[in-house]
């Protein structure tokens, strides 16, 4: 009898050494592979990467915490207090993810950032239907974006993660910009057409991006359509290329003043509605 409690006890410390080895083992695999993706979103994002060791750490803890749940739930004279440490290790780790759980999806988001870059720093984004500005910042919890009355918008990672997200910065790709206006049914359209397409020509900042074979069909430069009629009358759209967002923006608002003088000095009528007011007896 003896020989056989001695064999049992035997068993359980070799069952007890072997599961620690193991915990040992992934801990070292698990911190090593953190510590790598860690280090490589953090030289992107040119942050210190020891900031976020507490992964690796919290990483230890939770596997030698199961390791330790493990050797005390199977071996049948620690199953008591095996039973009373999970019960003590599902309200600890409920605590803890509870109150962590919205820092570390901030992390994780930005992390997905660095990796699919919806957007880098400088580029010029909406963010929902809220924010709007240049990317300043991009860290592993937030995004900071500088808006137009130059205020910072910090904003959490996890919330970017579930907007819709508009990159008005293009790197490779010149942008298109809508001018839009609206002339009588009694004015001349082509005459209006000409007078858009010298005016928006003519604008020192708008680009060429005619292709080689556009150019020698003869395409215009800027390209103006009758896109429809409406009630008021015949609606133009001018399609204006220009090399960034802000080169556009300049673009649109000099060529509403500039075609509005020309349209003055040649006839053409801008539609207005008028109201008519009627007045009332007093009694």
């Amino acid at each position: 009898m003896f020989g056989l409690a001695s064999e049992s006890v035997w068993e359980s410390v070799a069952f007890a050494l072997i599961v620690l080895a193991v915990a040992i083992i992934v801990s070292r695999i698990l911190k090593f592979a953190i510590d790598r993706f860690v280090k490589a979103a953090a030289l992107k994002l040119k942050v210190d990467h020891t900031r976020y060791k507490f992964f690796k750490n919290a990483t230890d803890f939770i596997i030698y915490l199961i390791a330790i749940v493990v050797i005390f739930r199977s071996i049948e004279s620690l199953r008591d207090y095996g039973n009373t440490l999970l019960a003590s290790a599902g309200v600890l780790a409920a605590i803890v993810g509870f109150a962590s759980q919205s820092a570390f999806s901030n992390i994780i988001s930005g992390i997905f950032l660095v990796i699919f870059r919806p957007f880098s720093v400088g580029d010029r984004v909406q963010i929902g239907q809220l924010y709007t500005g240049d990317v300043e910042d991009i860290t592993l919890r937030h995004t900071v974006i500088r808006n137009f009355e130059n205020r910072l918008i910090v904003i959490p990672n996890s919330v970017i993660n579930n907007e819709t997200i508009i990159n008005s910065t293009l790197h490779h790709e010149n942008v298109c910009i809508f001018v839009e206006l609206t002339i009588a049914f009694s004015s001349d359209t082509d005459k209006a057409i000409s007078i858009i397409q010298q005016e928006a020509e003519n604008h020192p900042e708008t680009v060429d991006n005619r292709t080689a074979e556009e150019k020698k069909n003869g395409e215009p430069k800027v390209s103006v359509r009758v896109i429809n009629l409406t009630e008021f009358g015949q609606q133009l759209r001018a399609y204006v290329w220009a090399k960034d967002p802000g080169s556009g923006f300049n673009i649109k608002t000099d060529l509403f003043r500039s075609i509005k003088k020309q349209f003055d000095v040649q006839g053409i009528e801008i539609p207005y509605r008028t109201v008519y007011m009627k007045e009332f007896p007093t009694a």
